[in-house]
């Protein structure tokens, strides 16, 4: 039923699911970009509900607070204290270590403004958790979620940085002047 709804709703929005939704692990890191708007998150729901992924999502904590904490953690939300230095990767990969089947999904950006530099939690957090990434665009100006093939970080950031860079470029956010520049 909620898969009927979900894609029903894309469809009333207009945005199509491309690319490698066939190939999608059952362990798995989604980087998903760019975040320019609120409207990520309905969209990201529709994408779980239409392709009935087993997907939780890290978000900052002030989400989790009264009086909608409650909704949050119930869609799968994973409260993230973003002003604190606490081993952050770490916690996160104790977390999900006994799960065979989750996902997590994680923008890289951090934030909905614009940013020169990409936060490098959600690799490490693949790394650690040996999980390959899926980068998944939200692109508005084509009305696409589009997913790319795993991809198994091999632990040089900055290399494997260049290839999620590169899947990205050109695609528009809701907000594409805020988007981060895709140009590393």
């Amino acid at each position: 039923m909620m898969q009927r709804i979900s894609l029903w709703l894309a469809k009333l929005w207009g945005f199509r699911f491309t690319g490698a939704i066939d190939h999608i692990p059952r362990r798995v890191m989604f980087v998903v970009m760019p975040h320019t708007s609120n409207w990520d998150f309905p969209l990201g729901l529709i994408t779980r509900g239409a392709l009935k992924l087993k997907l939780r999502f890290i978000a900052k904590n002030s989400l989790f607070k009264w009086p909608y904490g409650f909704i949050f953690r119930w869609l799968g939300g994973i409260p993230v204290d973003r002003s604190k230095s606490q081993n952050f990767v770490h916690n996160v990969v104790k977390s999900i270590e006994k799960y065979d089947d989750i996902s997590l999904a994680m923008s890289p950006e951090g934030t909905r403004k614009r940013t020169d530099k990409l936060k490098s939690g959600f690799y490490w957090i693949a790394m650690e958790a040996k999980m390959p990434l899926v980068m998944v665009k939200f692109d508005f100006g084509n009305k696409e979620v589009n997913f790319s093939e795993p991809m198994v970080p091999v632990g040089d950031y900055e290399a494997d940085l260049s290839k999620i860079v590169a899947h990205f470029k050109g695609v528009k956010g809701y907000n594409p002047e805020q988007g981060y520049l895709f140009e590393t």
